[in-house]
C-alpha cells in the first residue's frame, strides 16, 4: 500500500484525461491563447509605424511642391492626403483622422528662389510620442530633396538648407510618455475591474445553487441583466473619477475637455464591457471556463488598443481586428477629451462602435441566458 501501483496510476491518469476532454471550452483556450500570442508579438506589435495619415495644406501652386510631397512618401513614413481648408485639417488632427497637417506658406517657392529659408509648418499629434517620433525624425532627410530643382546658381551657392521643417508637437508640447500611459490606464483599470466581475456573476449563481431561485422569480432575462449591470456602471465612475483627481494632482493630467461629457461615454464603455462580461457567464458552465473567456479576450484588447503599441504601426489586419474592441475607441475618447478637448462631433466616431458593440453583446447574453433557462 505504500509504493506507487502503476496500474492505480495510470486509472487516475485516465480519469483526469477524460475530465479533461470533457471540458472542451478550456482545451480551445489553452490551444488558441499561445496561437494567439504568437501572432500579436510577431505581427502587430511596431513601435516605428509607418504610412501615417497626414494632412496636406497648399495656400497656391508651387513648382516645388510635387518634389516634397513625394519625399516625404518616400520615406515610408507619411501617406499626404490634400484638404481644402485649415478647419478642416484641424478637426482631421482633433478626430484622430490624421497624425500630421503640412501647412506649406504663402510664396514659398519665391522665398525659396532667394535663399530666405521658408519654413513649413507641421503639426503632429503628440498624444502618443512614441508613434510620431521616427516620423518626425525623418524630415531632415527630405530638407535637400528641392537641391535638384534649385536654379543652378542656387544648387552651387547655397551653404545652408533651401527650406526648414518646424514641428508643432499638439496637445502634448513636451511629449511626455506620462500624458499618453495616464489616460489609458483609466481604460484598462475599468475593463479589467469590470470585464472580470460581472463574468463571473452568472457563473457563481450557478455554482452557489442561487439561480433557480432567479428562474423562479417572475421577472425577464432583460432585467436580470440590467440588475447585474447597473451596480458595477456606479463602481466604474467612482474608479474613474479617482483616477482623474490622482492624476491631475501627481502627474499632472491636463483636463481640456468636458468632464461630464468624459463621464457619460465612459459610462456606455464601462456598459459594454460589463454586458461583455455577463455574455461570457452565462455561455460558461463554471467559474475557471469564465475567468478563461475574460483572459483570452483581454491580451488582444488590450495590445490592439494603442495603449502598449502605436496603432498605426500594427498591420491593416490587427487595425481591422482592434477597432472590434471598445478599448480602442474608449482610448480615443479618453485622450481626445482630457489632452485635445474634443467635443461630443469629434467623438461620435468612437461611441457608435461601442454602443453597437453592447447592444449586439447584451442580445447574446440574453439568448444565451435564455438557452440555459431551457
Amino acid at each position: 500500500m505504500n509504493g506507487i501501483s502503476l496500474k492505480r496510476l495510470y486509472s487516475l491518469l485516465r480519469k483526469e484525461w477524460i475530465q479533461v476532454r470533457r471540458d472542451r471550452m478550456t482545451l480551445r483556450i489553452i490551444v488558441a491563447l499561445p496561437i494567439l500570442q504568437l501572432f500579436l508579438f510577431g505581427y502587430a506589435i511596431n513601435t516605428n509605424p509607418h504610412h501615417l495619415p497626414t494632412g496636406l495644406l497648399i495656400s497656391e501652386p508651387s513648382k516645388y511642391e510635387r518634389t516634397i510631397v513625394g519625399a516625404l512618401q518616400n520615406t515610408g513614413y507619411y501617406d499626404i492626403q490634400l484638404y481644402a481648408s485649415e478647419s478642416q485639417a484641424e478637426q482631421a488632427l482633433a478626430a484622430g483622422d490624421v497624425l500630421f497637417v503640412i501647412n506649406v506658406p504663402p510664396n514659398f517657392d519665391r522665398s525659396v528662389d532667394r535663399g530666405e529659408q521658408p519654413a513649413i509648418l507641421v503639426d503632429a499629434d503628440a498624444t502618443d510620442p512614441t508613434a510620431i517620433g521616427y516620423a518626425t525624425a525623418a524630415l531632415g532627410a527630405v530638407v535637400g530633396s528641392l537641391n535638384r530643382d534649385l536654379p543652378p546658381g542656387r544648387q552651387t551657392q547655397t551653404v545652408n538648407a533651401p527650406f526648414q521643417f518646424v514641428v508643432h508637437a499638439r496637445y502634448n508640447p513636451e511629449q511626455l510618455t506620462v500624458l499618453n500611459v495616464v489616460p489609458g490606464l483609466i481604460c484598462i483599470v475599468l475593463t479589467m475591474s469590470t470585464l472580470l466581475i460581472t463574468t463571473l456573476s452568472i457563473t457563481r449563481e450557478r455554482e452557489r445553487g442561487t439561480m433557480e431561485n432567479l428562474m423562479a422569480m417572475p421577472v425577464r432575462p432583460i432585467e436580470i441583466m440590467i440588475a447585474k449591470i447597473v451596480p458595477y456602471v456606479v463602481i466604474g465612475y467612482v474608479q474613474t473619477i479617482l483616477i482623474l483627481v490622482i492624476a491631475a494632482a501627481v502627474f499632472n493630467l491636463p483636463i481640456r475637455g468636458s468632464v461630464v461629457l468624459l463621464l457619460l461615454a465612459l459610462g456606455l464603455f464601462v456598459a459594454s464591457n460589463l454586458a461583455l462580461g455577463l455574455a461570457f457567464s452565462t455561455v460558461s458552465a463554471n467559474q475557471m471556463q469564465a475567468q478563461q473567456l475574460a483572459q483570452f479576450t483581454l491580451m488582444p484588447s488590450f495590445m490592439l488598443s494603442g495603449f502598449m503599441f502605436p496603432f498605426r504601426g500594427m498591420p491593416v489586419w490587427a487595425q481591422w481586428l482592434g477597432e472590434i474592441f471598445p478599448t480602442t475607441h474608449a482610448m480615443r475618447i479618453v485622450r481626445g477629451v482630457l489632452l485635445k478637448g474634443n467635443g461630443v462631433e469629434a467623438l461620435a466616431q468612437d461611441l457608435w462602435p461601442i454602443a453597437l458593440f453592447t447592444l449586439v453583446v447584451i442580445a447574446v447574453a440574453v439568448w444565451s441566458y435564455r438557452e440555459t433557462l431551457d
